[in-house]
């Protein structure tokens, strides 16, 4: 059962506050740098402060592109309310729609942990985790690669400018010939692969390939697992490696993944062993490896013990690691924390009252809410991401101030759809006074939420809302994004 959250009071009206509760987070791993001493110098960039985004209004620097706010996400949440209650009494079709806050300073903080505890592995983003606009602008301003897997990832992050072709791999170890053959037109020659019929097509379309051999991992330990569907086992590796030789093909690296979402990172040091093994495997069939991909799986509750596993396992099976490069291919690990949700109760059904007088004898939701986005959109993670999601409330009657004393009842929450599977949470703590037109707020929405919503039963997508940040990363944030732009980068 989820466990309602109640945000702390705000006026409706004035949203001042003291900016200490949301102050830097402090993370320790190995070593005595802080993140300002390892930060590369590709992280920073000059701009004018004159137009930073610490003032007021909002700027837009993108064109094509929403402007950015400043600010902390959950100020820009209740604006949001406020707006749709506004546009509401202004008889505005779709004024109560569901939205989006993303903040990119989150995304800035979460580069900061990455570099300070493994700073030997350059992280490429995978897209498909949340290809958002303004996400794919900050991480290739910050520096990062990015993992593509189909020639339409590709062709997003080329389209920005400012990313040369080897800040890409295209990690999917089963493509189109299509797909290969444009990966060489574009300039995109790291590319993985794990059967024999891969060898085939990619010596066909597009033989100067650089090829990374991509093996099976343990991924009982996570969310989403993937080896039933790619990766070679270590005995088949032999004749891949062999088949690639004949061919006259360039395997240059091995990857794995231990799978998405991993909750036990001990696994990694598993993975890294056979990884080891895969490097001496292809030094006896005349290969000289120096890339090694430590997939994803990175969790944000759990990165910094994932860190020490992996360092400590690179460090024990691959001591000597002149001329090996390690990259990675995070996900989650940005984005999930930088976006929350806000959506409105558009209907509610309750028993009637000769029932709803009976005390419950158990946890059957006495209350049903419905509300503006389901799992056919924004939380089709529930169904392809097995998440949970905990709703709070935002808005109580039109008011932010939701007292502790608000008494609670377990209720359940569901979709917009007229599909019976559009259920959001089955069954949670919410007020008793909850009504038609409140706010529920959904944190923790980013990652493989906005990339797989639909407009199933004609609803649609929910909007964006941008801010670099509260006080501490906001001016880091905009210099990065301003700096991108002043290269006439993402326009």
């Amino acid at each position: 059962m989820s466990p309602v959250e109640i945000l702390p009071a705000f006026s409706p009206v004035d949203f001042s506050f003291s900016t200490d509760s949301f102050s830097e987070q402090k993370y320790s791993c190995k070593g005595n740098d802080t993140v300002n001493d390892i930060l590369p110098p590709s992280t920073y960039f000059k701009h004018d402060d004159s137009g930073s985004a610490e003032d007021d209004d909002p700027k837009v620097l993108f064109p094509d592109l929403p402007p950015l706010f400043t600010g902390h996400p959950d100020v820009h949440l209740r604006n949001g309310v406020m707006k749709a209650q506004q546009m509401s009494a202004d008889h505005v079709p779709d004024a109560e729609r569901a939205f989006f806050v993303a903040d990119l300073g989150q995304i800035y903080r979460q580069h900061q942990r990455w570099v300070k505890c493994l700073p030997d592995i350059q992280p490429f983003y995978a897209i498909k985790c949340n290809p958002d606009p303004y996400v794919l602008r900050l991480l290739a301003a910050l520096g990062a690669g990015f993992d593509c897997a189909s020639n339409g990832e590709i062709s997003q992050v080329l389209s920005l400018g400012g990313v040369d072709p080897s800040r890409i791999i295209f990690a999917n170890p089963c493509k189109a010939t299509s797909f290969i053959r444009n990966a060489g037109k574009v300039g995109v020659d790291l590319m993985t692969f794990d059967n024999m019929d891969e060898l085939y097509k990619i010596s066909r379309a597009h033989p100067g390939a650089k090829l990374v051999v991509r093996i099976l991992a343990d991924d009982s330990k996570s969310l989403c697992a993937f080896n039933i569907k790619f990766g070679a086992a270590l005995e088949v590796v032999p004749s891949l490696l062999a088949k690639a030789r004949d061919l006259r093909l360039d395997v240059v690296g091995v990857s794995f993944h231990v799978g998405s979402g991993c909750y036990d990172p001990s696994v990694y040091t598993d993975a890294i062993m056979r990884a080891r093994a895969v490097f001496d495997m292809a030094q006896q069939v005349g290969y000289e490896l120096n890339l090694l991909d430590v997939g994803g799986g990175f969790e944000d509750s759990s990165f910094e013990r994932a860190a020490t596993f992996l360092s400590d396992a690179i460090h024990q099976y691959f001591p000597d690691r002149h001329g090996i490069r390690v990259i990675a291919e995070p996900g989650r690990f940005y984005v999930s924390k930088a976006f929350s949700l806000a959506a409105n109760i558009i209907a509610r059904r309750v028993p009637p009252t000769e029932v709803a007088s009976e005390k419950p004898t158990s946890d059957h939701p006495m209350v049903m809410y419905y509300i503006n986005d389901g799992v056919y959109g924004a939380f089709n993670c529930i169904l392809f991401d097995h998440q949970v999601v905990h709703p709070y409330v935002l808005s109580l009657n039109g008011s932010f101030h939701v007292p502790s004393s608000e008494p609670l009842q377990t209720s359940s929450v569901w979709g917009p759809t007229c599909d019976s599977i559009d259920c959001v949470c089955p069954s949670t703590k919410l007020p008793g006074a909850l009504q038609v037109g409140d706010w529920l707020g959904f944190h923790n929405m980013g990652a493989y939420t906005i990339c797989a919503a639909s407009q199933f039963n004609g609803f649609e997508v929910s909007n964006v809302i941008y801010t670099t940040g509260s006080v501490g990363v906001s001016k880091e944030v905009w210099g990065a994004l301003a700096g991108f732009a002043a290269e006439g980068h993402g326009l």
